[in-house]
């Protein structure tokens, strides 16, 4: 057996690392990891996937799963990594924690540690360029004649800020840290101020005015899921229809095809937050035994992780009036799996900034003593790294100029190196927990009788052992996306078999898990105590000797199969 890779997580693999990453764990562990294209990006990338399961306990398909995904956002490049972690860590701990072995005897995690290939690609590039999803040319299949498209233009593999003096710029030096730039004061003049520009390049400047130009590849590709899907005018970034870009189609064809998904996350960066739905409707218009549920297994990820869980509505909207789509709207609203969406890193967090700041009003507009916190961590903690000193610089169009400020893509989307393991190890128990809890079918027992020549009862009874219902959601059921258990009886190959009570296929109830519904306090008693289990029963004409195939499934709990004689 082959040693398993000992990855980097202080580093961003780039396509080809990370493929030949990948397929040395499944060298490494065939029993327990896969990889396999889910499709291909835009530019012609596979999409990998890794199927992460015990082959020698059963089929992925014939085990409840969990979906993990990163890096759909293209310089949101943690979220690779924090897959990659858990990866390590599954791997690692199979046969040795029994956490981990349960799970992967039990349970299967398929796993996307990069969604979007091409976008990642172009911001680890020697010059990198920092777009929100995919490099296909959107709205416009042109490349802009005037403006500034954001760039290094140094050359240093960063892209930062330009600043050069005039009386009408909007920022001046803050009086005792020169370094830092700060808002003019409403009514203020005679100082010095400056204009602050995107690092990039300008087409056919005028000499006096300067527009940035949104990225010509301007597709954000999860809002291009098919659940409140808005066109460009309603939605940046939507795309032409649902599931128009090929890496949204793949995964959105694999997750229909794969109904055992039953609970997902999707990491991105930055903020350090866990988002619970919904997206698109106050806590109080939700279905309350989702809520209810939602909120008890978001509660387990801020003990596990320390990040506070907050509403995608209420507390993480980037306008007031705008509601966003996504992965975590399609999954639990179309599908009723239960998704949560990780926004990893918080540079205000590790600098010392109170969590009470606010999110994305933060971003709006927030004391400059903030600033100045930030700024000291950058020296601090950070090499002063994190803020980058200015520099002049002979802009082509521009003349001069200095560069410098935030370093956004490697201090504030990404943390810095030192810091990348530590925050992605805060993960991997809070997955195991929501894995471990999915529903699981599993055997309780089977029956034989005979009730007169060649006249038989059989009977098979199954239970979930999980903590969540076989259906998982409300939601679920209200889309009618799930079935009760579905019980079916073979014979053996050429062996006729009459039945006379039953059906060779028959649909069973849905299947409740261990999760308590109320408190031992309660006024009333629980009315289905046993409501996780399930009984099917045949009455059948066949002789004797004949060996029956007996089969329990539920698309989010699993499938059990065993074999009877007639004897």
């Amino acid at each position: 057996m082959l040693g398993l890779p000992a990855p980097r997580f202080d580093e961003f693999p780039r396509y080809e690392a990370l493929t030949r990453l990948l397929f040395a764990y499944a060298e490494a562990r065939p029993n327990l990891v896969s990889v396999r294209s889910m499709g291909k990006s835009h530019e012609g990338r596979d999409i990998w996937l890794v199927v992460l399961t015990n082959t020698a306990t059963g089929l992925d398909t014939d085990k409840p799963a969990f979906w993990l995904d990163g890096n759909i956002h293209a310089a949101e490049l943690l979220a690779c990594n924090a897959c990659l972690y858990y990866l390590n860590e599954l791997v690692l701990k199979h046969g040795r924690d029994p956490q981990v072995t349960r799970l992967l005897d039990t349970r299967c995690v398929y796993m996307v540690p990069r969604l979007n290939p091409d976008g990642a690609e172009l911001a680890l590039a020697d010059r990198p360029r920092h777009i929100r999803s995919s490099t296909r040319r959107y709205p416009l299949d042109e490349a802009p004649v005037d403006g500034l498209t954001m760039e290094d233009v140094d050359g240093d593999g960063r892209i930062l800020t330009m600043r050069l003096p005039d009386p009408h710029g909007a920022y001046k030096k803050h009086p005792t840290e020169p370094r830092l730039m700060v808002a003019r004061e409403p009514g203020e003049f005679g100082g010095e101020y400056y204009r602050l520009l995107p690092e990039g390049f300008i087409v056919n400047h005028d000499g006096l005015t300067v527009r940035v130009n949104p990225d010509a590849e301007g597709l954000d590709l999860n809002r291009n899921f098919p659940a409140r899907w808005r066109q460009e005018c309603e939605q940046v970034g939507a795309g032409p229809y649902p599931t128009s870009e090929p890496e949204v189609r793949a995964m959105v064809d694999f997750i229909t095809q794969h109904p055992n998904i039953g609970a997902a996350v999707s990491f991105h960066t930055h903020s350090g937050v866990i988002l619970r739905p919904s997206g698109h409707q106050p806590d109080a218009d939700m279905t309350p035994e989702d809520l209810w549920l939602i909120q008890r297994l978001s509660r387990l990820g801020q003990q596990h992780t320390g990040y506070p869980v907050i509403s995608s509505w209420h507390d993480f909207r980037y306008h007031p009036k705008e509601t966003l789509a996504g992965t975590q709207e399609w999954l639990y609203e179309h599908l009723g799996a239960l998704f949560w969406v990780v926004e990893l890193w918080s540079p205000k967090r590790a600098a010392g900034v109170p969590d009470d700041s606010g999110w994305i009003d933060w971003l709006r507009e927030h004391p400059v003593a903030d600033d100045l916190t930030l700024l000291q961590w950058s020296d601090t903690q950070c090499g002063g790294k994190a803020y980058v000193d200015w520099k002049p610089y002979q802009h082509p169009q521009l003349g001069q100029v200095e560069i410098g400020g935030w370093d956004k893509m490697n201090f504030w989307r990404n943390p810095p190196p030192y810091l990348r393991e530590a925050e992605v190890a805060r993960f991997p128990a809070w997955l195991n927990q929501i894995t471990l809890s999915l529903p699981r079918l599993e055997l309780l027992r089977t029956e034989v009788r005979a009730l007169g020549p060649d006249v038989w009862r059989v009977r098979l009874a199954v239970g979930n052992s999980g903590y969540l219902s076989a259906y998982v959601t409300q939601r679920a059921l209200q889309r009618k996306v799930v079935r009760g258990v579905v019980f079916e009886l073979y014979a053996s190959a050429g062996v006729e078999v009459q039945m006379l009570q039953g059906k060779p296929r028959m649909e069973g109830p849905q299947l409740e898990g261990h999760a308590p519904r109320q408190s031992p306090l309660a006024f009333l008693p629980d009315r289905q105590p046993t409501a996780d289990r399930a009984l099917a029963e045949w009455v059948l004409r066949a002789p004797k000797g004949t060996a029956l195939t007996l089969v329990a499934h539920a698309a989010r709990a699993g499938t059990v199969r065993t074999e009877v004689t007639l004897d």
